[in-house]
């Protein structure tokens, strides 16, 4: 077999390197979210994936400057799809980080202790995690009264008709407060899957992937019959919204939902350590075959929820829990193609397509190669033996070539310089692992990704102009720019032949798409400069810009002053909290585009962009004002301290300047605490603070 060729490592990449491949990564992970979450067909395996998300969160550790604010480390799941109301979760649906061996297990205890300045880890509730589909139950005086899949995390899909046909849910608790969300898995036991695929066979139906995907679609159905009909089980093992506090740890939950005729996900263990959450770990291994389900991984969890809300959440994940994941299954196959796909962002990415072949049970057939670079390290070519890998779904990660197997006419794989879409020159920038089309708007596959974005959920929200609209309005010449959404009206008025006269069209229904467009000109700032579609900038920095500028007005102002490195406007805004030299770059080049120029004063003419709504605290004293942390704090780290000042309404940022208003010091506290002095800003010691907090 053919040694591996491994990328560079990260330790070796360069941060021009590290740039391009971190922007390609979240692009490729941002679709994978997508088809797993929220379509129930995977587009890699568990194992690639993992991969993936592995080496960005690598690059992003050691280059945190370059952080991508709409990157995966800031983002869980994908928004809710059509055919079901929202449910706007109360409390938010996270994802977990991931450790992938036993070295990331000791880090992660490490981690959480350094944190709570403890001398060592505290107990862990260690759980195994069923390869399901996240479901939360809302409960009202003890009564099921809604059902809602995680959807992006802040909003879900409603699906309480489909629910309420689960054997394993509850209508009806004892003892329950007046509100409690219970929050688990929706998952299917193997032999039921296997009895349902037998059915389906027999039927002449189509066949189901793998009991994963099979829940996910059973629980999807707009048909609760169709739903009943299928073996669907829950595991209540966590909680979102509560009026009352059922117990003072995760195991005491835990207890209280068995108590309330939950079932739960055994066998659990309390741990005290590494070692024995590694040897709970190593038991779960050996028992994995003996399960009646698919168990992906265990999650260990600090038990004392009194420290789980000290350590909070970071991005996409809570600071005091992680999944551990199992490691993948391999097979061989042959790559008969690679194909090219035109992203978004004009990015090529390279798709294997390989001869069909079973790995773990599942048929898989093709894989992403991720870039360039990746297929010249691996020296990957169409008509090699390759091992791919997977751990629980569809398409497969390419480890490496069988060698001895290679073709004896064998070519390498010669990457396109052209947009295979639109003909365009397709560069490599400098430094970056992507090639990227230089069409911009006149590419197809640009613009039309381009508008998709501007009218998705997290942007415009523009209800009933999904994608097969947006392309039909491109390909007719209707919709070029992003303004011309809103003058799609009068277009329509024009038309020789008008919607309405179109099969599948109404009255009613051309109504309420213009009603939707309209009641879209006007607009939240950070939603407007998201759905700009700026590399790098996703919802967190579109945010941070929003409040920080508050009207796109000085915010173009800005961006066109900080064009000079040497300028108080850059300076302003690489300190603005997790925009670093690499976002900066990017913001400054696309305010910079003539063409994109032309677009802003359109959208700015047919527009209301209004501020960005507080969302903080406002009756705090800190509420509003910006903050340096600076030396080292006693009673807790200051990454807490940061977490804590922002959640009573403060930014918080990395350098003192003239726009802070308040310092936090602590012991050896250095040039920050005599740079504030200077300049006459307030200085808070590690009392004052406490005192802030109300805890002095």
């Amino acid at each position: 077999m053919g040694k591996p060729v491994d990328p560079k490592p990260v330790e070796a990449l360069t941060a021009d390197e590290a740039s391009g491949e971190l922007r390609a990564l979240a692009d490729e992970i941002a679709a994978h979210d997508k088809a797993y979450h929220q379509d129930d067909a995977p587009t890699v395996s568990d194992a690639a994936y993992d991969a993936l998300r592995r080496r960005f969160d690598a690059i992003e550790a050691r280059f945190p400057e370059l952080q991508l604010a709409d990157g995966p480390s800031q983002k869980v799941g994908a928004p809710a799809r059509s055919g079901f109301s929202k449910v706007h979760h109360t409390v938010p649906m996270l994802s977990l980080g991931n450790a992938f061996d036993e070295a990331d297990v000791v880090e992660f205890c490490q981690r959480v202790a350094r944190f709570l300045k403890l001398d060592e880890p505290p107990e862990m509730l260690a759980e195994i995690k069923i390869d399901g589909v996240s479901l939360s139950l809302r409960y009202e005086d003890g009564a099921l009264v809604q059902a809602a899949t995680r959807g992006d995390g802040a909003v879900g899909e409603d699906v309480t008709a489909n629910v309420r046909t689960i054997e394993d849910v509850p209508e009806k608790l004892t003892g329950a407060p007046a509100v409690l969300e219970v929050r688990g898995e929706v998952y299917m036991e193997r032999e039921d899957f296997a009895a349902l695929n037998r059915a389906q066979e027999a039927a002449g139906k189509q066949m189901f992937v793998n009991p994963r995907n099979s829940a996910a679609g059973s629980l999807r159905q707009l048909d609760p019959s169709v739903t009943a009909g299928r073996p669907l089980r829950f595991f209540g093992y966590s909680w979102g919204e509560a009026s009352e506090p059922l117990a003072d740890t995760q195991s005491g939950w835990r207890d209280r939902f068995a108590e309330m005729g939950f079932k739960l996900n055994e066998p659990a263990r309390l741990c005290r350590g590494p070692d024995e959450m590694l040897a709970y770990h190593r038991q779960i291994i050996d028992r994995r075959v003996t399960l009646a389900f698919d168990i992906d991984g265990v999650v260990y969890k600090v038990n004392r929820l009194d420290l789980q809300e000290r350590l909070g959440f970071v991005s996409r994940a809570p600071r005091w829990a992680i999944a551990h994941k199992f490691a993948a299954e391999q097979a061989q196959t042959v790559i008969n193609d690679i194909r090219i796909q035109v992203g978004r962002t004009g990015a090529l990415t390279p798709v294997a397509e390989l001869e069909p072949v079973t790995v773990g049970g599942v048929v898989v057939s093709r894989a992403t190669l991720h870039n360039q670079d990746e297929i010249a390290r691996k020296d990957i070519r169409v008509g090699d033996r390759v091992v791919v890998q997977r751990a629980g779904d569809v398409i497969p990660q390419v480890v490496s070539v069988v060698l001895e197997h290679r073709p004896k006419d064998s070519a390498p794989f010669d990457f396109p310089s052209a947009c295979p879409e639109c003909g365009s020159d397709a560069i490599r920038p400098e430094g970056e692992a992507v090639r990227r089309c230089t069409g911009g708007l006149t590419c197809p596959a640009q613009i039309v990704e381009r508008l998709r974005h501007f009218v998705s959920r997290d942007a415009f929200d523009i209800d009933g102009l999904g994608d097969k609209l947006i392309r039909q309005f491109w390909d007719e010449g209707w919709v070029t720019t992003p303004g011309d959404l809103f003058r799609l009206e009068e277009k329509n008025r024009q038309a020789e032949q008008p919607l309405q006269e179109r099969e599948g069209w109404g009255e009613k229904s051309v109504s309420n798409l213009f009603a939707a467009i309209e009641a879209r000109r006007t607009i939240p700032l950070d939603r407007f400069i998201y759905a700009l579609g700026i590399r790098q900038v996703g919802q967190a920095t579109a945010r941070l810009l929003a409040r920080h500028y508050e009207s796109l007005d000085a915010l173009r102002t800005a961006m066109e002053e900080a064009r000079d490195p040497e300028s108080a406007a850059y300076l302003e805004l690489i300190d603005i909290d997790q925009i670093g030299a690499a976002v900066a770059q990017d913001l400054i080049g696309f305010f910079a585009e003539d063409h994109n120029k032309t677009v802003l004063d359109d959208l700015a003419a047919l527009l209301t962009i209004e501020p960005l709504a507080p969302v903080a605290q406002t009756d705090s004293p800190v509420a509003g004002k910006t903050m340096v942390f600076t030396g080292s704090l006693e009673r807790m780290s200051r990454a807490e301290a940061k977490v804590r000042a922002e959640a009573l309404g403060a930014k918080v940022a990395s350098s003192v300047s003239k726009k802070t208003d308040i310092v936090v010091v602590g012991a050896d506290a250095g040039s920050k605490a005599r740079k504030a002095a200077e300049l006459g800003i307030t200085v808070m010691d590690e009392a004052g603070w406490l005192a802030t907090l109300g805890e002095g």
